[in-house]
């Protein structure tokens, strides 16, 4: 295939459809505790990767059983007088940017492009500095009682969550999230991957992100559904805590039916869950009051 005939949108897409038709998802690598940010993926400065490249790097990772969250780029290992170990094979990510072209009037205009490029985990690499090679450290039972910082880190997000009931879900009308009791939850980990999902729902409402649809079909909804999956793995894994939510066959139905009709799809769920999770974020750190009810 010659260069320019690759689709970096379809080569995406066709890689996650494969994955989750194999039963795994991207999204849910399984991560261990530690630090936050340590499960995202870290460019060689150690800026975090954003977006779809954390779900293509969660995937590879998770393919070769790769324990560094660091990449590099051939040229980048060589730099600080590392090699990639004979036969390795690269992982594909994509670079976002726009270059400048002349419209029919005669004016400058900028047009947004992707294109991919080729990274190696550092498991793949020798001579790296030792710290490029640290492990995360083992996540400990977290049990059935709520974590004290996490509950701390929702307060300050600023959403109405009231308890009570069987289910979790988040109303629109009402702009509110309704949880079980998390006495009701089988661990800590499963009532805050919970929350996560439904807390990106939240950052939907039109005060926020305006993400919802007036007469959305079951499309937009199945869309709406892989955002929010997406987001509370992002949120989780910059929290500290994995998410468990069991995934429904119904959903990945769904899902599939959405990639495979519309091959950047998995790029708009992805950017719209992070921009889910950035606002989430930036909420807590800006300490925003909570109506928690029991």
């Amino acid at each position: 295939m010659a260069k320019s005939d690759f689709d970096i949108y379809q080569h995406v897409t066709n890689q996650i459809i494969e994955a989750m038709e194999a039963g795994v998802s991207p999204w849910r690598k399984p991560w261990s505790g530690g630090e936050q940010d340590v499960s995202f993926p870290l460019r060689s400065n150690g800026e975090p990767y954003r977006g779809i490249n954390v779900l293509m790097l969660w995937l590879a990772a998770h393919a070769n059983g790769f324990g560094s969250a660091h990449w590099f780029t051939f040229k980048q290992a060589k730099e600080l007088g590392a090699h990639v170990r004979k036969g390795q094979k690269s992982s594909t990510v994509v670079k976002y940017g726009t270059v400048e072209r002349e419209n029919d009037d005669g004016e400058a205009v900028a047009i947004p492009y992707a294109r991919a490029y080729r990274v190696f985990n550092a498991d793949q690499i020798e001579g790296l500095p030792e710290e490029f090679y640290r492990r995360p450290e083992a996540q400990e039972d977290l049990g059935t009682q709520p974590l004290p910082e996490v509950d701390a880190f929702f307060q300050a997000v600023g959403a109405r969550v009231t308890h009570g009931g069987a289910r979790a879900c988040y109303v629109p009308a009402e702009d509110r999230i309704q949880m079980p009791p998390v006495s009701a939850f089988i661990s800590a980990q499963h009532y805050t991957a919970t929350l996560c999902h439904e807390v990106t729902h939240w950052t939907g409402h039109r005060s926020r992100l305006d993400r919802f649809k007036m007469g959305s079909t079951k499309a937009d909804y199945a869309r709406e559904e892989l955002i929010a999956e997406i987001g509370s793995c992002f949120l989780g894994a910059r929290i500290g805590v994995e998410p468990t939510i069991d995934e429904a066959a119904s959903y990945l139905d769904s899902w599939l039916g959405v990639l495979k009709e519309d091959k950047r799809a998995i790029f708009k769920a992805a950017s719209a869950a992070q921009k889910a999770a950035d606002f989430v974020l930036e909420a807590a750190a800006a300490g925003g009051a909570s109506e928690i009810a029991a």
